[in-house]
């Protein structure tokens, strides 16, 4: 049987959980940011370089050319928008077994009433 200070420790721990996965979450879109930044930068830097250096090209050549060029900065801007995506999951996965936890509590309380 369950008990009421248990329900209390799980909703405690929840919390803590909740915590790490605000932060979690808070660090992945940062990274996932400041990739995007490096990423449409490095993208600019090297359209302007491509375009100026063969003006036969299309536009659509020039921006192939340039993401192959930045390979490595799209690389990281998907993975760390795996992060997000990861991060944002176990914040509703938290958020649930909150809910469930509460939920729980409430008929704990509500049997032992009887």
């Amino acid at each position: 049987m369950i008990t009421p200070e248990q329900v209390e420790n799980r909703l405690l721990e929840l919390s803590k959980e909740v915590d790490e996965a605000h932060k979690d979450l808070s660090d992945a879109e940062m990274n996932y940011h400041k990739a995007k930044i490096a990423f449409e930068m490095n993208m600019a830097k090297m359209r302007l370089s491509i375009g100026q250096s063969n003006h036969k090209l299309r536009v659509a050549q020039i921006d192939d050319e340039a993401l192959w060029r930045n390979a490595e900065h799209w690389e990281a801007i998907q993975l760390a928008e795996a992060m997000v995506k990861a991060s944002r999951s176990n914040a509703n996965r938290v958020r649930t077994q909150v809910d469930i936890a509460r939920s729980v509590g409430t008929s704990v309380r509500a049997s032992m009433e009887l």
